[in-house]
């Protein structure tokens, strides 16, 4: 999809909780609601420290993709850890995840729009699929030791993102690139949502209606994002 309507759309579609909601599940089973509740908060501090990762990207692509990918990464995990120290409560934090997005979506540059395609390597799918199986699993298994909060940050690491981002770089430039990484900050209102959603209810309603409510909210917002990122197909003179 994000070839055939462009990056930012591409963007928007790996902002979805493709690897983080898998860990999110598998904590609820494997340590219980409280646990994964705890484990909501740290992906809210997350999408923030997403945010930033986006902002670091953008300031630095035009030095490069290696360093701009180093920076961003650096700006996820500073980011990621100031929150983890604050430690907020639900409604603070969605407040801060909230503003802090908007501010960042105000402040990222739009970046430059392409239609020709990207080609990608044949080894390029089954590479994401294989660094997501082992994240949630090497997650879920360190969940204990590393703690609720913790877990959550690192489970929302844009891998995807990050890798949509690079291979347009090296193909097409910094415009490119920065073009997905808006589409990923216009789609991490949805992502915040999510988990605002499993924090709030997986107490009180149980895994299945806390899960269905988190994705029905996810999808509705992510719809919204997609017409606003989305630029209509340019019409021929």
């Amino acid at each position: 999809m994000g070839r055939r309507w462009g990056q930012g759309v591409g963007g928007v579609i790996v902002a979805l909780p493709l690897t983080s909601g898998p860990v999110a599940f598998f904590l609820v089973l494997e340590h219980g609601p409280a646990f994964a509740a705890r484990a909501a908060l740290g992906s809210m501090a997350g999408a923030l420290a997403q945010g930033l990762f986006c902002l670091g990207y953008a300031a630095l692509a035009a030095r490069g993709w290696p360093l701009a990918f180093a920076g961003s990464t650096a700006a996820f995990a500073v980011t990621g850890l100031v929150l983890q120290r604050l430690a907020l409560r639900l409604g603070p934090l969605t407040g801060v995840v909230a503003v802090g997005l908007a501010f960042a979506l105000l402040a990222m540059p739009p970046g430059e729009e392409t239609r020709r395609p990207t080609p990608l390597p044949p080894w390029d799918i089954p590479a994401r699929m294989i660094v997501a199986t082992a994240l949630v699993l090497s997650l879920t298994a360190a969940a204990a030791t590393l703690g609720p909060r913790l877990s959550g940050l690192l489970a929302t690491f844009p891998v995807y993102a990050g890798i949509l981002a690079v291979f347009a770089h090296a193909q097409a430039g910094p415009g490119p690139a920065t073009r997905a990484l808006r589409g990923l900050l216009a789609g991490l209102f949805s992502f915040a949502a999510f988990f605002v959603v499993i924090a709030a209810l997986i107490e009180r309603l149980g895994i299945g209606p806390a899960f269905v409510a988190a994705f029905v909210t996810t999808l509705a917002l992510q719809a919204l994002a997609l017409v606003v990122i989305r630029e209509p197909p340019a019409v021929s003179a």
